[in-house]
């Protein structure tokens, strides 16, 4: 296999992290996971990003988005890879913006030549996603290994991710019920330092805030000048695309936070972070500390892809992401799970 100078620094960083951090993390998950089960799985992940990345850079958020918007749906089981008419592909949130799929599924194929039957896409997105971010410029730290895929997705319950269009309280609120804080919550806000969002997500701030028939008096105003010119208040414009950081949109760095401190935030929910007095102070101490924001971002990452996560003998390693490997009732689930740990 052939390897890139900067996939090779990924997998020595990586491996360096796994050698400084004690091999069992919890009674569920395990840094050194696939070290004799599948030794070639970091470097087939690594390599997988950073080739998609190549192609695209802006596939670095989308994957970082998926994770996001797995964990918070039945916690991290893959379950968002699912295809399906009720799939969570197809809530809102994700239906005609979600996208990296395809990335996942050729990590995915390539692992099966690797290691049949052996690594789960919970773990293939929960590593991409890591390398999505250090690809991009940002923070790099050890991720626990040992997820398994769960069996169905829920569409309603991604109806229920936390949007942009929402007050700040009920953000907080869908965050405390997934056990993370308000550190989680302005920390891993900060991944808007790279991707973009379409003009309805935010072009209410343009021109009728509140309802008012006016802009949002706080948005910077040569910011708000350049959105008008970008979204016209026009339905045509609605499904363009926006960078949440137009300064450096593909590079992850804290330049989120400081247009945050400078009321140029694009969305109004990101923008809110520095109108509260209870995460105002970490928004501005971000913004000064790039080295604070990398260090806490990694944290909130292990946190969150810790959510709800199955691993063996519940839940079950998928050949293809999009569908489990069942289809027969959870009697057969559970024979086949027997046979298979007992194997």
């Amino acid at each position: 296999m052939e390897h890139t100078s900067s996939y090779k620094l990924f997998y020595v960083t990586w491996f360096c992290l796994l050698f400084l951090s004690p091999p069992l993390v919890s009674s569920l998950l395990y840094h050194n996971y696939y070290s004799s089960r599948c030794p070639d799985m970091i470097p087939i992940v690594a390599q997988g990003v950073r080739y998609a990345m190549q192609d695209d850079r802006s596939i670095a958020a989308s994957l970082l988005r998926l994770h996001f918007h797995d964990c918070f749906v039945n916690g991290c089981d893959a379950s968002v890879l699912l295809d399906g008419t009720n799939g969570e592909k197809n809530a809102s949130p994700n239906k005609d913006s979600a996208r990296g799929y395809g990335v996942i599924d050729k990590i995915k194929s390539n692992l099966e030549q690797a290691c049949p039957s052996t690594v789960s896409c919970a773990d293939i997105l929960t590593l991409a996603a890591a390398a999505a971010v250090y690809y991009s410029g940002g923070p790099s730290w050890s991720v626990e290994l040992g997820r398994r895929d769960g069996f169905s997705a829920s569409k309603d319950e991604a109806e229920l991710l936390p949007s942009p269009f929402e007050p700040l309280e009920d953000i907080i609120a869908k965050f405390t019920a997934k056990g993370l804080d308000l550190k989680d919550l302005v920390v891993l806000s900060g991944a808007h330092t790279i991707g973009s969002a379409q003009c309805f997500t935010f072009k209410p701030r343009l021109f009728n805030f509140g309802g008012s028939g006016k802009p949002d008096p706080a948005l910077d105003s040569s910011f708000l000048t350049d959105l008008q010119r970008f979204c016209p208040n026009q339905a045509a414009s609605d499904t363009k695309w926006a960078p949440l950081d137009p300064v450096t949109p593909t590079t992850f760095d804290n330049v989120y936070f400081r247009r945050l401190v400078n009321n140029a935030g694009l969305l109004q929910s990101d923008q809110a972070l520095m109108r509260d007095d209870r995460t105002a102070s970490r928004v501005i101490s971000y913004s000064r500390s790039s080295s604070l924001f990398f260090d806490d971002f990694g944290e909130s990452m292990v946190r969150l892809a810790r959510i709800g996560v199955l691993t063996a003998p519940r839940g079950e390693i998928r050949e293809s992401c999009r569908r489990s490997n069942y289809r027969g009732g959870f009697a057969k689930k559970t024979r086949h799970q027997a046979t298979t740990e007992k194997n």
